[in-house]
């Protein structure tokens, strides 16, 4: 089983990727294959087609993802948002029942309202959102104060023992329990 872990941050290996890091080190603990894939610099750098082209065969082979974003004005970045928004459109059916995470990385505050965003991506393809002891949060201004932070630290690594919790509960009921199957959405119009 593999879960990739989606990096919005335009700093490679910053407190955003140390968060990912935590959580991809407890997956591995628990048997299931990680892999942090940066896409927010290249998001930034313009080249938001091919970052999604190689993301959605990521997904594809994926049982699980998990979503991060610094926050720097109450919300999550832009170049996040601009991906999940294509990768939905490129991608959606791929991700449709595939346990999801969302994590949000600040020095201070707005993290309740990034991971608010993020998830209602998830909650849109029917995908069981894992949840943690606390908020999937963690704070710092450097890398090793995100390290500091001791009950990020704990959520995070919490979330990931959830998600491998979870997608072996899958795996281990898919012989006695069938799948949903997907409906075409009806689209109402309030406007008459």
């Amino acid at each position: 089983m593999k879960v990739v872990l989606f990096n919005g941050s335009r700093k490679n290996d910053g407190c955003t990727f140390t968060a990912l890091k935590l959580v991809a080190e407890a997956l591995k603990a628990e048997g299931i294959e990680a892999e942090i894939m940066n896409v927010g610099r290249r998001i930034f750098n313009g080249e938001i087609e091919s970052v999604v082209n190689e993301a959605a065969v990521k997904v594809q082979e994926a049982e699980g993802v998990v979503f991060d974003s610094p926050v720097y004005w109450a919300s999550p970045r832009g170049e996040l948002v601009m991906f999940m928004d294509r990768l939905w459109a490129a991608a959606g059916g791929d991700l449709r029942f595939k346990p999801a995470a969302s994590v949000s990385t600040c020095r201070r505050a707005g993290n309740t309202a990034t991971l608010d965003v993020i998830n209602k991506y998830f909650a849109y393809s029917a995908m069981p959102i894992v949840t943690s002891c606390y908020w999937n949060e963690i704070h710092g201004k450097t890398p090793e104060d995100v390290l500091k932070d001791e009950e990020g630290v704990q959520t995070l690594t919490m979330l990931g023992k959830n998600m491998a919790w979870l997608l072996k509960s899958i795996e281990a009921g898919k012989s006695s329990v069938t799948q949903p199957v997907w409906v075409d959405k009806v689209m109402t119009s309030f406007i008459r």
